[in-house]
């Protein structure tokens, strides 16, 4: 009797969990896979020849310009990511230690404000935030510290790291500021009582329990911003591109999908590369940490 009551108990669950899969199925790993397959294919004059070849990714790997603005696009996440969550630590920390618990609602509802507005909007608010004649230029001008507008302070890659790190501020903030409450405060207690001062004490207790928190952050923030395209395309005035800008130009401008499809899996593999290195040095620190 015991047998057939767990055969209906897997068909229900399989039946429950058919319908999101096969959405799944549909809206993510069909588009993967059409891009994969195109990758495959060979460019011709406004349409794409059912030729199999592996030209595309050589000219991926070859092309100076391509390995040029991927490593610029690594770079420019990496610092992002770094900014984003060294700022974002200190915050989720007070927010969790310092703040009553009955205030910690109204914190986290402040820090999830930006969310309120469009993530395009954010990005023209610091186009006019950094400006010619912006707020900080308007600002400096009136106060009689320069003389003409400063024009180094956008169109260039500091201008973009600035507006990611704090687009993507929040979704730092959230997940250390989960991973920090559910550290047991007895065994901060027992550090103490140890003799550890508050650092060794954070070092060697707060932190370490905590990484999980930070990697999501860092996944969270590394993974969109080294294929955004609204940012440099408008921060950086379309004269800093990005891999998702020459990624935009080959299938929209120059109609060769087959190279935009082989820029899009190389760059899909270098982030799925670095996250899981990252991921494995993470579990090796809490080795050694442990």
């Amino acid at each position: 009797m015991a047998r057939p009551r767990l055969d209906s108990e897997a068909r229900a669950g399989l039946s429950l969990i058919a319908p999101p899969f096969l959405y799944a199925l549909v809206i993510l790993a069909a588009p993967l896979a059409t891009i994969l397959a195109y990758s495959f294919l060979t460019d011709g004059y406004l349409e794409v020849l059912p030729e199999g070849t592996l030209q595309n990714y050589g000219q991926v790997l070859t092309d100076p310009i391509v390995r040029a603005v991927m490593l610029r696009s690594l770079i420019v996440a990496a610092v992002v990511t770094f900014a984003t969550v060294v700022t974002a630590f200190p915050i989720a920390y007070y927010v969790s230690f310092m703040v009553r618990p009955e205030r910690k609602a109204m914190w986290l509802f402040l820090i999830t404000i930006p969310f309120w507005t469009s993530y395009l909007i954010r990005v023209f608010l610091w186009k006019v935030i950094l400006g010619y004649n912006g707020v900080v230029n308007s600002s400096l001008t009136g106060l009689g510290i320069i003389d003409e507008p400063l024009t180094f302070i956008l169109y260039n890659v500091n201008a973009i790291v600035i507006t990611l790190a704090h687009a993507y501020a929040p979704f730092a903030i959230l997940p250390i500021f989960v991973a920090l409450e559910k550290i047991d405060r007895s065994l901060l207690e027992a550090g103490r009582d140890l003799g550890e001062s508050r650092l060794m004490t954070f070092w060697r207790v707060t932190l370490p329990l905590a990484m999980p928190g930070v990697i999501a952050a860092t996944l969270i923030v590394f993974i969109p911003t080294i294929g955004d395209y609204v940012t440099p395309e408008v921060i950086g005035g379309g004269k800093i591109p990005m891999i998702a800008n020459m990624i935009q130009v080959q299938m929209l401008a120059l109609d060769n999908r087959p190279l935009g499809s082989a820029l899009a899996v190389t760059a899909m593999v270098i982030v799925a590369l670095v996250s899981a290195l990252f991921l494995f040095l993470n579990r090796r620190f809490l080795k050694v940490r442990s």
